[in-house]
């Protein structure tokens, strides 16, 4: 079995990690600003986190919801998705779910906290600096 398989209860495929600057770079945010977005920033933290602050244009989808078989919003539909949290564990659920679903999902190692230490934008809820929830 490879390192990409896991083995509960069948073999599956699990999805690859990666890290801020990588996200940054797929999802055309940068420190500078701008920048190319071929991915989706997808936000799985609950609503009072990422109204404290998160990523620009990111997608919200509470894990919780994602778990009870909630769909994935519109606005991320079909396109590559860059599942963040605050700290890496629940984007690393939620993306494994995603793949379940045979989403092209990778989870951000370090989350909205590593993100922020690397400088990048947090936005609050009404457009504001944000926080890290």
């Amino acid at each position: 079995m490879s390192d990409d398989m896991v083995d509960a209860p069948h073999q599956r495929y699990a999805p690859g990690r990666v890290g801020v600057p990588e996200a940054a770079a797929r999802t055309g945010h940068t420190a500078e600003g701008g920048g190319h977005a071929e991915a989706v920033v997808l936000d799985v933290r609950e609503l009072h986190e990422g109204r404290a602050g998160h990523a620009s244009r990111a997608v919200h989808l509470p894990l919780s919801a994602l778990a009870a078989g909630a769909p994935v919003p519109d606005a991320a539909q079909g396109a590559p998705l860059i599942v963040i949290c605050r700290s890496g564990n629940r984007a690393r659920q939620a993306a494994a779910l995603l793949a379940e679903r045979g989403a092209d999902a990778v989870d951000v190692t370090g989350g909205m906290r590593d993100r922020a230490d690397a400088g990048l934008p947090v936005v609050g809820a009404y457009g504001g600096d944000g926080s890290v929830s």
